[in-house]
């Protein structure tokens, strides 16, 4: 017996497809993901030199007008090998958004209308946090730590040898790596916590109940993916104590709006 009351709106426009067909799209949409990284890892790979000294521009900045400082590799393929690095890296950056898109366009034809609506916010909002995120990384995070790093260093003399900062090309780029997937992936929890909310894995009660769980998680993850430094430690732990905060807001105010879309039901019937 079919629902006459339903919207037209809600019914699935593509209708049912055949696995088959289900297979041959999903090649379709991995091989643009995989043209578009392939694409983005040559134009990375060409400009990996102005992109490696963009990122070492905080150190640099520290460091200016301060004599013999230098970036060393001990290798003879450890710089080529960063740049194969800085390639993959750019080419994750640039190719997201086109693979989002890809992946988008194969699950957007089985969805309702309305979930389109819901599930759409979430995956722009998700290239945006991971950007402000790398932001805080480049601009507030990393010159904070080196300025930790380089107040190590000493002069030397009475017969001590002085202790001087050289670092190396491939473990510089890893640590500034990792630091910015580490936070780009942190300002990702509105996202995950919201969407969970939405669907009615986690409730607000629950949220809040966990509150001190998720602090001591806060510091554990920021101990494990920061340097050993209690700066970039506390730089990673409060914004995800405070974006886990944030979760909880909106999660109030999607919980309030089911609850009126709830009760307008109830009242039409």
């Amino acid at each position: 017996m079919t629902d006459s009351t339903r919207d037209p709106e809600d019914d699935i426009e593509g209708g049912k497809m055949p696995l088959l067909d289900h297979l041959v799209e999903l090649r379709t949409r991995l091989i643009y993901s995989a043209v578009a990284f392939i694409v983005c890892f040559f134009i990375g790979y060409a400009l990996a030199e102005p992109i490696f000294q963009f990122l070492v521009d905080p150190l640099a900045h520290i460091t200016e007008g301060q004599e013999g400082r230098r970036m060393i590799f001990t290798a003879l393929h450890e710089a080529f090998f960063t740049y194969i690095k800085v390639g993959f890296f750019f080419a994750a950056c640039l190719s997201f958004p086109i693979i989002s898109m890809q992946l988008w366009l194969f699950i957007a034809p089985g969805l309702y209308a309305n979930e389109k609506k819901a599930f759409l916010p979430f995956l722009l909002a998700t290239p945006v946090l991971f950007t402000l995120g790398a932001a805080m990384v480049y601009f507030i995070v990393i010159p904070l730590a080196w300025q930790f790093f380089i107040s190590f260093e000493t002069p030397g003399g009475d017969g001590n040898l002085p202790l001087v900062l050289e670092p190396k090309v491939d473990q510089y780029l890893s640590l500034v790596m990792r630091l910015i997937f580490a936070f780009g992936v942190a300002f990702e929890l509105p996202v995950l916590l919201v969407l969970l909310a939405k669907v009615g894995i986690v409730s607000v009660e629950g949220l809040r109940a966990k509150r001190k769980y998720a602090i001591v998680i806060a510091f554990v993850a920021a101990a494990i993916l920061t340097p050993p430094d209690v700066i970039s430690q506390v730089l990673l732990a409060v914004p995800i104590i405070v974006l886990y905060e944030i979760s909880i807001l909106c999660a109030v105010f999607i919980e309030k709006k089911r609850d009126e879309d709830a009760e307008a039901v109830e009242d039409d019937g």
